[in-house]
């Protein structure tokens, strides 16, 4: 028996037209593949190069390559003696003992070149001096002569003849010469010429632009119209002081391998107390902490603190009086509990010191409480989202709230300058090279902290205090106005972190 649709016989068939596929390099279907991570690299192309020029090729090949270069915070709960001694046998250094011998360096070279610049100034006015007598005495000399006579000291002196006898010159006569012979003989006045980077002259050549003002800003698609509204803060004058040292505890342990070392600290292990022997972070996270310059007594506040790296490390300086981790998320919270489990030993002896608690620090008003504030916001986290897509803030669902960003930054820093005590230290961090979200939010909220309390701050420039780190860290730059940025390099891949430090006068 045949199969029934032998039987049929099909006619009048009618082709249905075929719509064929776009090929692989069709602009269509490649910005359907474009991922969160290519449009997060593809908006820094486009910004960060016009911030950074040329050195952004370097900072994007250290942005893009494997991130495991870190620094070792001590656990002081562990078994510290022999922690050490593991790490130096590995060729790990103690950073403090690296930051005094560049330091002492530096200040002897200081001191060497105050002393060079003290014999040069003595010999100027030496110098100044003698042209100043010279000057005095032709002058006197040039009172007994006629203007027209060109004297010089060696034509009022008398000659000697071959026969030793004195004999007086001929009296000076002018030269008659016509202006065109003067012309060609004439040198020109160099003192009149207007050069480059020579005082005042040079203001009226090259006209500066302000750190808010970014060249590229304006011609980023959608973004530069929420940018526009953080250049408000631009003509808001903010008063600056130097810093000169920075301050490691003496129970903050803190260590690192030398640049271009391919040494990397080992995952740590429990010690005899049962918690972690030390906490890895990467290295420019320790820099806020340091920047908070914690003192015996200190109410220490960290608003935004999870994963709970900088408040850990907060913590093993054994010096605040009262310390408080907060985050506004449930989830985050848990980390930070976690990361005090795996460290602390004994959570009894902090009864009533250590307080982990869960609110949108927008909104903490525990005002003249926290001397020490810091205030690690939520940013774009530069490194991680190129290289990662999940929770990435350039995924299309959460474009408004990657826009919103800087807004969510300056409400966080403009509370913490309401609430802390005057003499108070607030200090900004980012993980992100954007200027907007770094000097950008730190003008902005400080323009507003003003206009809202009537508040005086001063924001510290801790170039001078930074410098012996310059070994271990890249330190940019570019267009800086308030805070530090620690630029990512491939010898030390660290960062990008800025921070800023802020202390309340009134």
């Amino acid at each position: 028996m045949m199969p029934l649709f032998n039987k049929i016989k099909i006619t009048n068939v009618t082709k249905l037209p075929v719509r064929y596929k776009n090929g692989p390099n069709h602009w269509s279907v490649k910005v359907k593949a474009k991922t969160p991570k290519d449009k997060a690299l593809e908006h820094f192309d486009d910004f960060y190069a016009s911030v950074y020029g040329k050195t952004w090729e370097s900072i994007r090949a250290a942005l893009l390559s494997e991130h495991n270069k870190c620094m070792a915070v001590i656990n002081n709960f562990s078994d510290t003696e022999r922690v050490f001694s593991s790490l130096e046998e590995s060729g790990a250094i103690n950073v403090k003992s690296l930051y005094n011998v560049y330091k002492n360096q530096m200040d002897e070279d200081n001191r060497s070149s105050s002393r060079k610049k003290l014999l040069n100034q003595i010999h100027e006015l030496d110098k100044q001096m003698d042209a100043a007598i010279s000057k005095k005495q032709l002058s006197e000399i040039q009172s007994i002569y006629p203007t027209d006579c060109e004297t010089t000291m060696e034509t009022l002196n008398p000659t000697v003849d071959e026969e030793g006898l004195n004999k007086e010159q001929e009296p000076c006569q002018p030269v008659m010469t016509s202006i065109e012979s003067g012309l060609e003989t004439a040198a020109f006045d160099e003192t009149r010429i207007v050069k480059p980077g020579m005082g005042i002259s040079s203001s009226c050549l090259y006209e500066f632009v302000p750190t808010t003002k970014i060249k590229g800003m304006e011609d980023w698609i959608l973004e530069s119209t929420h940018y526009n509204y953080y250049k408000e803060g631009a003509d808001f004058s903010v008063n600056k002081e130097k810093e000169y040292t920075l301050k490691i505890p003496e129970y903050l342990h803190l260590y690192a391998y030398e640049p271009d070392s391919s040494v990397r600290f080992k995952s740590p292990k429990k010690g005899s107390t049962g918690v972690l022997d030390y906490y890895l972070l990467d290295g420019g996270s320790i820099l806020p902490v340091l920047a908070l310059d914690l003192q015996p007594g200190d109410n220490v506040l960290d608003m935004c603190a999870a994963p709970g790296g900088k408040f850990l490390a907060s913590l093993q300086t054994l010096l605040p009086r009262v310390i408080v981790a907060n985050d506004s998320q449930s989830s985050r919270v848990k980390r930070i509990n976690n990361v005090l489990h795996q460290y602390i030993s004994d959570m009894g002896q902090w009864d009533n010191r250590l307080f982990v608690t869960e609110q949108d620090a927008r909104f903490i008003d525990d005002k003249d409480v926290f001397n020490k504030i810091l205030v690690d916001v939520p940013c774009t986290t530069d490194r991680h989202i190129l290289h990662s897509d999940e929770n990435n803030i350039f995924k299309p669902t959460r474009i408004k709230e990657r826009l919103r960003i800087p807004e969510l930054q300056t409400e966080i820093l403009v509370n913490a300058l309401k609430i802390v005590p005057v003499g108070g230290t607030v200090v900004y961090s980012t993980c992100s090279l954007s200027p907007v979200q770094n000097d950008g939010v730190v003008q902005l909220a400080l323009k507003k902290a003003w206009e809202e309390t009537n508040s005086v701050m001063v924001v510290r420039d801790m170039t001078r205090a930074l410098q012996p780190l310059s070994c271990l860290y890249k330190f940019g730059s570019y267009g800086r106005k308030y805070g530090h940025t620690v630029i990512p390099t491939q010898a030390n891949n660290w960062g990008p972190l800025y921070f800023a430090k802020i202390i309340r006068l009134r």
